[in-house]
């Protein structure tokens, strides 16, 4: 069974503060549940619960520097998920109406990634990554609610097939125990560096870095 949300953060608030205090510092106060209300209502939906149990937790990071998800990825605040929102569906809001029939809605578990659902509105962008790209929850009804992403504005919408992308509380609780253990999560290992901020390595680990376990 699945670790809730607040499980899950409390294993990661936990390791962080013993082992990459940087991090740990980093991490907002709780959201204002009014700047989640307003975020719902420009979005024109209601967020799924888990991405709001998060914000409740944490809004997001209070400096640039930390890469909290593995592919160098930073979650973001309530405000700035819907400033991203705004201008990531700016891309899907550019096409036409003939573009935007039946392939929007095609389903791109098929073809592993989709440039067509790019900007989709209901695909949440909820992390930001060093060149731009996103980390999205998929909002829509079928197929994929409550998946997360990876969104490219040049690859599209890349539907991973780890486990970790099954869910946002499937990847917190995979993030917390990657941390705990050392162990690599999808090709990322966790490691803390001079300055203790956490990061996550995608090159083999050599002896030269250091891994903190609990």
């Amino acid at each position: 069974m699945t670790a809730s949300i607040s499980e899950s953060w409390t294993r990661i608030e936990n390791w962080l503060a013993e082992h990459a205090p940087a991090t740990y510092a980093a991490l907002a106060p709780p959201a204002d549940p009014a700047d989640i209300a307003a975020t719902e209502r420009v979005i024109g939906r209601p967020l799924l619960k888990p991405l709001v149990m998060s914000l409740l937790r944490h809004d997001g990071l209070l400096d640039q520097r930390g890469w909290l998800l593995p592919g160098f990825y930073r979650p973001m605040s309530a405000r700035e998920i819907v400033a991203e929102w705004q201008r990531f569906t700016g891309f899907y809001d550019k096409r036409t109406a003939d573009e935007k029939g039946e392939e929007a809605d095609y389903d791109f578990m098929k073809i592993g990634f989709s440039s067509v659902l790019y900007g989709h509105p209901q695909l949440i962008p909820i992390a930001r990554d060093v060149s731009g790209g996103f980390l999205v929850l998929d909002h829509r009804p079928e197929i994929d609610r409550g998946r997360v992403h990876e969104a490219d504005a040049v690859d599209g919408i890349m539907r991973k097939s780890h486990e970790m992308w099954t869910s946002l509380p499937v990847l917190m609780e995979a993030i917390a125990t990657s941390l705990e253990t050392g162990q690599p999560l999808n090709g990322y290992t966790p490691v803390v560096d001079e300055e203790q901020w956490l990061y996550w390595d995608s090159m083999p680990l050599r002896s030269d870095r250091t891994v903190h376990r609990s």
